[in-house]
């Protein structure tokens, strides 16, 4: 539920699929064999009665869930929730195989080994234990929120916040990012996280009121100058940047293995002078938070070549925060495409750009501005980094 994000998990719409493909109901593209392009199947076009009370319905659950598993001991919670992770990781096949294609590229072994499947299984765990703590945290006690993260560890961070004409925070779905909320409004920072309330409107109103209890503010994926002003004030914009392989994201090297990542976050920086920080909070072994950031990343111009090295310095981070413990990353779509030609085509629009000759690039692309791409990026919001799901930020 709270996987499936704005038009994709990145995904794009329909109109920017690759000419000739259909999507398969299992996921895959046919047509041309390239990797499937993702849409968020819950986005509502247009509400009607029966989207309304499934939106009540879905509400009541969730108030209902919460209120029993935050009056009950943390311990029998989780392990409870962790059986029916694996029973749902046995219940989805789909998912089991793309779980095990992208902890192959982490661990650098098939995904059919046994070491790619028992990393799979615990991300379902994690995934499982995350929704548990989601649900229980409306009832803890103020003390009980403020001691969720160690904000020692925020100290570096909030040296760059202040620095800094805005943020643009990214991060992958490691850990508990709603634990970062206490730690941000413990510093009494401005952030902001992008959301997309075109559906479950209920559960999404909700969850802004939940986090504009913590200080933390919503923006509608749809309002644009909600997230320019943002930035334009100099406060922090949180995008989730790992919503599944896009061919027309920026192509990056992770893990060794070519992708893409979303455009998002390095244009918005480069249009307002903003750094890129990296973050990531995740769990320790008792049951807290520990936030990492990395160094700010500055993106001299919406040049092709500049908005090329800054996501390869996002993708790099990424492998940074994944790595000391990737099965506290859950995310249910592939990251990397599966096509040799599509590995090809990005290596190869990589070096284009990278000689600032990409496609329909101005010869002086740094006073020319945006490609239409990008340009195209900038307006729609699911490319800037917006969120799907009402219960996580969002792709950029």
């Amino acid at each position: 539920m709270t996987q499936e994000q704005v038009d994709g998990n990145g995904a794009a719409s329909s109109g920017d699929r690759p000419e000739g493909s259909r999507q398969s109901g299992s996921g895959r593209t046919e047509g041309n064999g390239a990797t499937r392009t993702f849409e968020a199947p819950h986005r509502l076009k247009k509400e009607t009665f029966r989207t309304h009370l499934a939106g009540l319905t879905l509400l009541s659950f969730w108030r209902t869930s919460s209120w029993i598993l935050g009056h009950l001991p943390a311990g029998p919670v989780y392990r409870v929730g962790g059986w029916f992770a694996v029973i749902g990781y046995a219940a989805s096949p789909t998912r089991r195989r793309w779980l095990r294609a992208n902890f192959g590229h982490v661990l650098g072994v098939s995904p059919d080994s046994r070491e790619a499947g028992r990393m799979a299984r615990a991300a379902y765990r994690n995934y499982a234990r995350y929704i548990m703590e989601l649900m229980r945290l409306p009832w803890f006690k103020q003390e009980q929120v403020d001691q969720l993260l160690e904000v020692r560890s925020l100290d570096r961070f909030v040296e760059v916040y202040h620095e800094s004409k805005g943020l643009v925070l990214v991060a992958a779905h490691l850990g508990n990012n709603e634990a970062a909320a206490a730690g941000f409004a413990k510093h009494g920072l401005e952030i902001n996280v992008v959301g997309d309330d075109s559906s479950y409107r209920e559960l999404y109103e909700l969850f802004e009121r939940q986090r504009t209890s913590w200080g933390v503010k919503m923006i509608s994926w749809r309002n644009l100058r909600g997230v320019y002003g943002a930035l334009r004030r100099h406060e922090g914009l949180v995008l989730l940047v790992d919503w599944g392989y896009r061919a027309d994201g920026i192509p990056v090297k992770m893990f060794g293995a070519w992708t893409t990542l979303p455009a998002g976050p390095a244009l918005l920086a480069a249009k307002h002078g903003s750094a890129i920080v990296p973050f990531s909070i995740n769990r320790q072994p008792d049951g807290t938070f520990r936030a990492a950031s990395d160094e700010p990343i500055h993106v001299a111009s919406n040049s092709p070549a500049d908005l090329a090295i800054a996501t390869q310095q996002i993708a790099t981070a990424l492998e940074r925060h994944i790595s000391p413990a990737p099965e506290q990353w859950y995310i249910f779509k592939p990251i990397w495409p599966e096509s040799a030609d599509e590995v090809a085509q990005l290596e190869a629009r990589n070096r284009a750009a990278m000689a600032n000759d990409a496609k329909g690039a101005a010869p002086n692309a740094a006073s020319a501005g945006p490609t239409p791409t990008a340009r195209a990026t900038t307006r729609r919001l699911a490319d800037a980094g917006a969120e799907g799901d009402p219960a996580q930020p969002v792709e950029p």
